[in-house]
């Protein structure tokens, strides 16, 4: 970790203040990490919760008939944040099941711990349309009749904890092994398919990944949209480029969207930026950054702008299906399994380039002006995606044959 006065003074002439001291962070922060091995403590899951697909399965076995008494199903989860896309799909699912008369919990993990009166507080105060009771998972998943796991994670959980005759669920929003380069997250991912849940896959693209892949098939349900907040206001002049700010989540392609938002300034130097969700820092291009917003707060912004950008590479996003909803024109990277759940003729599919997204963003920018709400059947609500994932649920628990 040794470095010269003479190399620090060299540095400091060559970049500058500001590009010095990334980097003099970045030296410490990787000696830290080798001599404390940092690293470890990102491994989402303690060592005896990981599951082996050459050894462990669901939990199965005899139990009493449920009939048609209510259900009790736990949904089991990491804690969740304020905005969190995932979690809300995640909980919207669990309403539907308690419009049925399911008695629902959400089980928290964390390898850490988890604080369960801070996260019932930010679930009451985030999704106050769901009633379902919150609790940390406990050494064993019991009395429930199904739990229903939300990520690779939890699909391990769910197989190591979970006690018979409770049957496991894995509800899949993306196609979690590409989370991570090829290596051992990879592989732990991927084998979580392969435990012997029963997948509901959300849209087409996950299930075709599942099939191509892994050999896994899946129920598959369809994207919804919250058609009710996110909507035409009243008409009003539009300008600029809206785009989803994530950073730290490679999949949803941060830095490709940095770098394209930086190619269209350098065409474009007046249209507005407009950059919501996660901070942006060292980043010289002019933009406005409104960061994590409410779903009302969020189609104002839609409104407002003329252009959005909605990169995700494991699963098409809900932000297209938003913008569309408020008659914004949705620039999104190309790939034919996404084309598959985004029919709508407006959305402008992108080459994943920074010139080839540029391109997509000018062409969304010199469009007639009119905007036009989205009239795909799939953006409708989440009521049939909910009600789908119901039916898959009750009639995986009530006709099991143990």
């Amino acid at each position: 970790m040794t470095i010269s006065t003479l190399e620090v003074l060299r540095r400091l002439g060559q970049d500058g203040l500001a590009e010095t001291s990334r980097r003099a962070a970045r030296v410490a922060a990787s000696f830290l990490e080798r001599r404390f091995d940092t690293a470890s403590l990102d491994f989402p899951l303690l060592p005896q919760d990981v599951a082996d697909s050459t050894v462990h399965r669901a939990a199965d076995g005899p139990a009493t008939p449920v009939g048609t008494r209510p259900l009790k199903i736990a949904w089991l989860c990491t804690p969740p944040s304020p905005g969190s896309g995932g979690h809300t799909t995640f909980f919207r699912m669990a309403a539907a099941l308690e419009r049925r008369g399911a008695a629902c919990t959400v089980l928290l993990y964390n390898r850490h711990g988890s604080d369960p009166d801070r996260a019932r507080r930010t679930i009451r105060a985030n999704w106050p349309w769901l009633a379902a009771e919150v609790q940390e998972v406990g050494a064993r998943i019991a009395g429930f009749d199904a739990v229903v796991a939300s990520s690779w994670e939890t699909a391990h959980v769910s197989v190591r904890r979970g006690q018979a005759p409770t049957r496991a669920f894995y509800f899949i929003q993306d196609y979690e092994p590409y989370f991570h380069p090829r290596g051992s997250l990879y592989s732990l991912a991927e084998d979580s398919y392969r435990l012997g849940l029963m997948h509901i896959a959300l849209g087409p693209m996950v299930a075709e990944e599942l099939r191509r892949n892994v050999g896994a098939e899946a129920f598959v349900v369809p994207f919804g949209c919250d058609a009710e907040t996110y909507r035409l206001l009243e008409p009003g002049p539009r300008s600029g480029v809206a785009f989803f700010a994530r950073s730290g989540t490679d999949r949803r392609g941060g830095l490709l969207g940095r770098l394209a938002l930086e190619e269209l300034h350098r065409r474009r130097p007046d249209v507005g930026l407009r950059a919501f969700g996660g901070p942006m820092p060292a980043w010289s291009v002019p933009h406005e950054h409104l960061g994590v917003l409410s779903p009302s707060e969020l189609n104002a912004v839609y409104n407002r702008s003329k252009a959005g950008m909605a990169l995700s590479f494991t699963n098409v996003s809900l932000v297209p299906g938003e913008m569309l909803a408020a008659g914004l024109t949705p620039v999104v990277n190309d790939d034919p399994l996404a084309r598959a759940v985004l029919e709508d003729p407006r959305v402008i599919w992108a080459r994943p380039t920074p010139g080839g997204i540029a391109d997509g963003l000018c062409e969304a920018l010199d469009r007639s002006p009119e905007p036009v709400a989205s009239s795909v059947p799939a953006h409708s609500g989440w009521d049939e995606t909910g009600n789908a994932v119901a039916d898959i649920i009750e009639s995986g628990v009530r006709s099991w044959r143990r």
